[in-house]
Parts: C-alpha cells; sequence; structure tokens
C-alpha cells in the first residue's frame, strides 16, 4: 500500500479541472458491475452523460445483464477516457467509485432531457417501458492524466456543489440558445476555445460551466467564476459572446 501511495500526486486544482473536464464531455464508458448470480465482475459499454453535479447519467434496458446487476447490488465503477492516437496508457482516463441509483419522476424528466442532448438517436428507445435512466453517484475517482499524473479523488472533487437553481430553467434555457443565438454558441466554441468550425449547440448548464456539441464532438467551457444563482446566466452569456480570441 506504501509503495502504491508513493505514485500518487498531491491532488491540486489543476487536477480536479482536468478531472471534471473529461467527466463532462465523454460520451460513452465501460461501466463494471457486479453479476448478481456469481459475483463476478463484468463490465459494459454505456453511453453517458451527467447531471447538474456532474454525477454519470446512463440509459440501459432491463433485458441488458448490467440492468440486473445495479438493481441487485448498486456497488459499480464506470471508467471515462478514450485512447486516442498513439500510446492509450498516455491518455487521461478516470475510474469512478459509485452507486447506481434508479431515477424516477422528475428526476428522471430531467436527466431524460440532458441525455437526448448529448444522444438524440436515443429518443427512438428512450421512452421504452424496459428502459431506465440511472445515475452513477460517484463516492471515489481515480484519476491519471497521463504519464506519472495519477490521483486519488473524493466524491467532493469531482461533483459541483449545488446547481444554483439552475435545473429547474435549464432545459428552456438550452433550447432558446440553440433555436436563437448559435452565432453566440459558435463564438464560444470557436473564439474563446479555439475548436475548429462545426454546427455547434447547446447540450446543458451548470453553475461550473456548459457542455458544446457538434456531432460526437463535445467541448467544456468553464465558467470564470462560477455562477451563485440562476440569474446569472443570461448575463455571463452575453458578456461571453461578446469575447474574442
Amino acid at each position: 500500500m506504501k509503495k502504491r501511495a508513493e505514485t500518487l500526486q498531491p491532488v491540486t486544482d489543476e487536477a480536479i479541472r482536468q478531472a471534471k473536464t473529461l467527466i463532462r464531455t465523454e460520451r460513452y464508458g465501460a461501466l463494471a458491475s457486479l453479476d448478481p448470480d456469481s459475483g463476478t465482475p463484468m463490465s459494459s459499454r454505456v453511453l453517458t452523460a451527467t447531471d447538474q453535479r456532474g454525477a454519470p447519467i446512463i440509459l440501459i434496458s432491463q433485458l441488458s445483464a448490467h440492468f440486473a446487476a445495479i438493481e441487485a447490488d448498486a456497488r459499480c465503477s464506470v471508467m471515462l477516457g478514450q485512447a486516442g492516437q498513439g500510446d492509450p496508457m498516455a491518455h487521461p482516463r478516470i475510474t469512478l467509485v459509485a452507486r447506481a441509483e434508479r431515477l424516477q419522476d422528475q428526476e428522471r424528466e430531467t436527466a431524460r432531457a440532458r441525455f437526448l442532448f448529448r444522444h438524440p438517436q436515443a429518443a427512438i428507445y428512450a421512452d421504452f417501458t424496459d428502459f431506465a435512466f440511472w445515475r452513477l453517484m460517484p463516492l471515489r475517482a481515480s484519476f491519471n492524466g497521463g504519464f506519472a499524473k495519477a490521483y486519488e479523488m473524493t466524491a467532493e472533487h469531482v461533483l459541483c456543489d449545488a446547481d444554483a437553481g439552475l435545473s429547474e430553467m435549464e432545459q428552456g434555457a438550452v433550447e432558446h440558445m440553440n433555436d436563437d443565438h448559435l452565432d453566440a454558441i459558435a463564438n464560444y466554441a470557436e473564439e474563446l476555445l479555439g475548436l475548429s468550425k462545426g454546427d455547434w449547440r447547446m447540450a446543458s448548464f451548470d453553475p461550473e460551466g456548459m457542455d458544446l456539441i457538434d456531432g460526437d464532438r463535445v467541448a467544456r467551457l468553464w465558467f470564470e467564476p462560477p455562477l451563485k444563482s440562476a440569474n446569472e446566466l443570461r448575463p455571463r452569456l452575453v458578456e461571453l459572446a461578446r469575447v474574442k480570441r
């Protein structure tokens, strides 16, 4: 155990920002759960989004093995991070040790909206009776930012403190931005983040930033400082839309 501790780096603000960005921008991950009959670990690929606090959200069918697994035993983990080009071990990845929570009623509807903005093709089956949304509530995290960049993090490190009242108005704000302010969204992506041109759309807001999508591309723009209330969202968006590189 001591040898492992010596390989870990002190958790820094930069590492936390990198970990949170990875969680917010990944579109899929590997869900690990325990087979209810044998207790054997098993993994499966799942599409992911996040809730306001940054906990992963998944949509899975009762016909899948991992549905039965997390229904029987909520202990699970999800690994996020794509290998990319070159050495797969040189690319950032994070494993969240979590507890699965099935979402119902209003929480389900909020999760549904967030998930479908990220994965519009899932609208075909999202409302089938055998499908359900689950939150994977992080308990702790293991973040590897590349060679010699390993960190053990707590749930507090990777989650946003509160939603600042954004949950109630988020869907309407996202739809309004996508319907009427694509020029502003393009500015966020291309001027503030330096990304190439594309069909950039708004995916979600939270107190710490916003997520933008262009097909399979997902980008994160952080608010500096974070929002303290939903009333700050509109003026912040107007302010950012005027910024040029």
